[in-house]
């Protein structure tokens, strides 16, 4: 589990292809790795890894086709949204993201608003049920509240923070974006559905 709160902004440095997906090489060297071993979870962009090798500057992650398929952002080189695996003991503030990422967006609008920019990104028709105004959201693993919704189109108010602790910086229209939605909307569609499909 995560919360969304990005931790470090890497670099994915090397793509090496495997018979099915990729192995990437991950610059991660404003990450604290010294808790981080062979087994344990990083989120990049969103997507929950496994790291199964550390180097001098980061780690190395295998990423399977059905992922890639799934997902932006892995298969190439570029910034990427880097946080560690929650602890119990950690403090919870964003919200709860399981790094399972649901379905990929468009970005239909990046642009100032004051010191602030608006972030308008369209979701799948599929996700969109789950997307509620001031409801949270995760975007290329980012935890942010919605705004306002509009069919499959959302809303998001960036500060100038998030845009410069995250890869957000290099967002424009016309770009993918890897989403997670909230699981408490997930579980309430599955308890209030539980038991109609068979009437």
């Amino acid at each position: 589990m995560f919360t969304g709160i990005i931790q470090a902004v890497g670099k994915i440095a090397a793509i090496e292809p495997l018979q099915e997906g990729v192995r990437l090489t991950v610059s991660a060297a404003d990450l604290d790795m010294s808790d981080v071993a062979v087994g344990d979870s990083i989120a990049a962009n969103g997507v929950c890894l496994t790291v199964i090798a550390k180097t001098a500057d980061g780690y190395q992650v295998d990423v399977s086709r059905e992922t890639l398929n799934c997902t932006e952002g892995l298969g190439e080189l570029g910034e990427i949204n880097l946080e560690k695996a929650l602890r119990l003991s950690d403090r919870l503030g964003g919200h709860l993201v399981s790094g399972h990422v649901d379905g990929v967006g468009d970005v239909v609008k990046f642009a100032p608003v004051g010191e602030s920019h608006e972030l308008v990104i369209r979701a799948p028709k599929s996700l969109a049920r789950y997307i509620a105004h001031k409801g949270s959201i995760t975007v290329n693993g980012v935890s942010l509240t919605v705004n306002w919704v509009k069919d499959e189109d959302f809303s998001i108010n960036l500060i100038p923070h998030t845009i410069e602790a995250t890869n957000f910086k290099h967002l424009c229209a016309g770009k993918k974006v890897n989403l997670e939605v909230d699981l408490v909307a997930r579980y309430l569609e599955r308890m209030l559905s539980y038991g109609k499909e068979e009437q």
